[in-house]
């Protein structure tokens, strides 16, 4: 069988949401790309199959991104002095639509995915544009990769410039539909039904794609309360909504394969919404701080028992790093402490770890955690270019990886037991 291996080294995995489990100098089997569990002293059965030794580094469950923007990515740290509506109409708006140029999607896209595939992300969900033919390049680019992502062709049929709005709902939906039927053409990559958010889509349209998710089953990504000043757009738009959370819901847009960005200023009845719909928020700390949007109360979330990823939502989030993500999250989570919540406890590291990986991952399956019956998505870890007067053990160590190092740590990386 394929993708059978031994990996030996110092392992780093979630046990639960708050504590890490160490395996320090072990053994990894993967078989066919699974995990079959990791050993100290390794069984005479797997003798004959080739080893791999990392016995040197840190390898820990790949990092996963529930947001990203790729064509957003060639404007990444500009316009950071600009709240979330006006950063749209100055930078996002104008450069999505350069997208129907093909040669330029294929330039801006080869940059998007080069540094995907170098970073310490394994898997991904990704906003592409509303243009079907550049969206489907960038799926082909991501697919030769052997990363696992989800590409979303975003729905947009109002309040959006000329040259980013569909004619109406109904070829909103038929470009959709023809996105979804090219996918199918690829391994690695998938699609993922994508209304940009609540005010560039009318009701007819997340009508039309509420059933379309039901029909097909296919998972759905898009935005929730990000910004004051959006909720009150959406409260004038969908006055006979519940609230924003609602204008997802009752069109059957939400569900356990559902994604929802941000959830910055949620009411209890949109918490209640999303813990019985299982819906994901994809908790976006960088790009929150940088479009001065507000921040996500993360530890309450979790307390209510809510499904959790972590995102790097480039190009509101400047660099694609996850351990960027992940040490942000913490941060932020210690300002909602000062400024909103003095009660509130703040995220600890291996809280955060979680997030990036475990949390993530069970929107992907088995996915997130190096334990039987996994899927061996891994990054392996070099941290010799960090000098330490004192010995650190290997959470501590990989604690100054996030912190100090980032992707820069990356050594190797592998998804089901493919290097990458």
């Amino acid at each position: 069988m394929k993708n059978n291996f031994i990996v030996k080294g110092n392992f780093i995995t979630s046990e639960s949401k708050d504590k890490l489990k160490v395996f320090e100098n072990a053994y990894l089997v993967c078989l066919d790309g699974i995990v079959d569990n990791i050993y100290f002293n390794l069984p005479e059965k797997f003798l004959n199959l080739k080893l791999i030794d990392y016995s040197d580094k840190i390898i820990i469950p790949g990092l996963i991104d529930l947001h990203v923007h790729a064509p957003q990515y060639t404007f990444r740290g500009l316009g950071m002095d600009l709240e979330l509506l006006d950063w749209l109409n100055k930078y996002t708006f104008p450069e999505e639509s350069k997208y129907e140029n093909i040669d330029y999607a294929k330039k801006a896209y080869s940059e998007f995915v080069k540094d995907l595939k170098k970073s310490s992300t394994t898997r991904a969900c990704i906003f592409a544009t509303m243009h079907n033919e550049s969206s489907v390049i960038l799926m082909d680019m991501l697919d030769k990769t052997n990363l696992k992502t989800m590409i979303g062709k975003i729905n947009m049929d109002r309040n959006s410039p000329q040259s980013l709005c569909e004619k109406d709902f109904k070829i909103s939906l038929y470009n959709t539909i023809n996105f979804i039927e090219k996918s199918k053409a690829f391994k690695n990559c998938s699609a993922i039904i994508t209304p940009r958010f609540t005010p560039s889509c009318s009701d007819d349209l997340m009508k039309m794609l509420g059933n379309l998710k039901q029909q097909t089953g296919l998972p759905m990504q898009s935005h929730l309360s990000e910004n004051k000043n959006e909720i009150e757009w959406v409260k004038s738009l969908c006055p006979t909504s519940k609230n924003y959370a609602d204008t997802y819901n009752r069109v059957g847009l939400l569900g356990e394969n559902s994604i929802l960005a941000h959830c910055v200023y949620c009411t209890q009845d949109e918490v209640e919404i999303l813990k019985a719909t299982r819906t994901y928020i994809a908790h976006c700390p960088q790009s929150n701080i940088n479009l001065a949007s507000g921040i996500a109360p993360i530890r309450y979330y979790l307390e209510k028992g809510l499904n959790i990823g972590l995102g790097s939502d480039v190009a509101g989030g400047a660099n694609l790093s996850m351990f960027r993500a992940i040490t942000d999250a913490i941060g932020v989570s210690k300002l909602y402490m000062s400024i909103i919540e003095n009660d509130a406890k703040p995220l600890s590291f291996s809280e955060a770890f979680y997030l990036a990986t475990a949390g993530a991952g069970k929107f992907f399956g088995n996915v997130g955690k190096l334990e039987k019956g996994y899927k061996f998505d891994a990054v392996i870890l070099c941290d010799e270019k960090i000098r330490n007067i004192n010995e650190l053990n290997l959470i501590q160590r990989l604690e100054r990886i996030a912190y100090h190092m980032e992707d820069r740590a990356v050594f190797e990386k592998y998804v089901e037991g493919v290097k990458i």
